[in-house]
């Protein structure tokens, strides 16, 4: 099966559900009803739903066999203790602290452990683990390498943060940092990989500093499929080899199990730090629930432990980032711009230089992600200067990059799917003189990009 080209998914379809079409008059009523928002959607007048990986994709025969297996006693069930031995034994850590989805683990980690002033360096914070940051009146502060700013520039591991530039921040700012991140993939960043390499520096950073080392590990198992292909003297291990020695390397760990746990809910802290594990159940137990429960079901707690022991096999993981990166070669093939190279989870349009007439600060991502709607029924997302421009003290700046993120969900989408969804993309892409920037009629002063509302300039 090796010598052939054709991606064949790893699993048979034994349930289906109907999508709906709709024709251009709807979707234009649509978002315009939306606030051209495509957050705001309603998702049955979605064709195909990129916005995002988390929590959209579809559970196996065996997990939802494993959802009858679910023990809902309020404290000690069965379904915490195959959970917390699951997470246990894949990354080694002492304290495993389920919640019900990873914004709430970050939540937790760093209103325990943050106070005001203090730096968070990480490769590149994503939108809710940023705004979790700066709530705590704390900095997030992004060291992701150079080439992790220049989408056309090809580096295997973008991910990567900025050893020098980490290293000069704990030797000159040390006293305001509690803790360093490192998020595996990188979302921010389009997805791409951070090297074991690259893993051992920030480790030999931290411990020459004194600080913990935390992963926000959310795709943990597709950063370790990528170390395996492209990081030398990796080849011959396991995906799981690699993700042991990942968790390995760092003190405690944030986790969405709505990515790689394979689950439409769930999340959970991990660390090693008995002390600051004691201050995060207290928190917990406040506002999430029991330590044996944390605001899950028993019966998601087994849905996510069948998940993390499904998503480190080889056969899915060279299925979902092989059909990542044919999306991405049919793109770059046309002549579309997209992040180099291809991520783990989306293929990331290059809206800033597709739309260059559109100033970053009418929003080309918007114009872009709106426009693919509206042609194709297709919803994708926005990370760009609406997602990451707003600052906590209220003024906007713009990022290195305007992307439209184009985020598959897992086991959901068939080879035709992807056909369709790079044939609009292409055909968008061919009309892209005549879309317009927006302006941002109304907006909250967090995280703006989930329910603000635009109008066209």
């Amino acid at each position: 099966m090796e010598h052939f080209n054709t991606i064949i998914e790893p699993f048979r379809i034994k349930s289906v559900e109907a999508i709906k079409f709709t024709r251009r008059e709807e979707r234009e009523a649509a978002l315009r009803e939306a606030g051209y928002n495509v957050f705001r959607l309603r998702a049955e007048d979605v064709l195909i739903d990129l916005l995002t990986d988390s929590g959209t994709g579809a559970m196996s025969a065996a997990q939802w066999g494993a959802l009858m297996q679910g023990d809902e006693s309020y404290a000690g069930s069965r379904s915490y203790f195959r959970f917390r031995d699951v997470v246990s034994d894949l990354t080694g850590y002492r304290h495993v602290i389920p919640t019900h989805q990873g914004r709430a683990a970050e939540r937790i980690l760093f209103h325990s452990v943050l106070e005001a002033g203090q730096i968070v360096p990480n490769n590149n914070h994503f939108d809710t683990t940023r705004a979790n940051v700066e709530t705590e009146k704390a900095e997030a502060r992004d060291l992701v390498i150079p080439e992790g700013r220049v989408p056309s520039q090809v580096h295997p591991f973008k991910g990567n943060i900025d050893l020098a530039a980490l290293g000069r921040a704990l030797e000159t700012e040390g006293d305001r940092i509690p803790l360093v991140m490192v998020t595996v993939t990188n979302n921010a960043g389009g997805g791409q990989p951070v090297s074991l390499e690259n893993l051992r520096g920030v480790r030999r950073l931290c411990d020459r500093f004194a600080k913990p080392f935390f992963l926000d590990a959310c795709r943990f198992a597709e950063n370790a499929y990528f170390i395996k292909k492209r990081e030398e003297g990796q080849g011959h291990r396991t995906p799981r080899e690699i993700a042991r020695e990942m968790f390995s390397l760092a003190d405690g760990c944030t986790m969405s199990a709505k990515k790689d746990g394979l689950a439409n809910i769930g999340g959970f802290l991990a660390l090693n730090d008995d002390a600051w594990a004691d201050r995060c159940r207290n928190l917990l137990i406040l506002t999430e629930g029991f330590p044996t429960y944390g605001g899950l079901a028993g019966y998601d707690l087994e849905a996510v432990a069948r998940g993390l022991e499904e998503v480190l096999e080889e056969s899915y993981l060279r299925y979902r980032i092989r059909s990542t990166e044919y999306l991405h070669e049919r793109l770059v093939g046309a002549g579309v711009p997209v992040l180099q190279p291809a991520g783990g989870h989306a293929v990331y349009l290059d809206a800033r230089a597709l739309l260059s007439h559109i100033p970053p600060r009418q929003y080309p991502g918007i114009s872009l992600a709106g426009a693919l709607y509206l042609e194709a029924g297709i919803r994708g997302v926005e990370i760009g200067t609406v997602m990451f421009g707003l600052q906590p003290d209220g003024t906007e700046r713009i990022p290195p990059m305007d992307l439209v993120r184009l985020a598959i969900p897992r086991r959901v989408y068939t080879q035709s799917h992807i056909d369709y969804v790079a044939e609009a993309v292409i055909a968008v892409a061919g009309m892209k003189d005549r879309l317009r920037g927006y302006r941002i009629a109304k907006a909250p002063s967090v995280l703006r990009h989930f329910t603000a509302i635009f109008e066209p300039v």
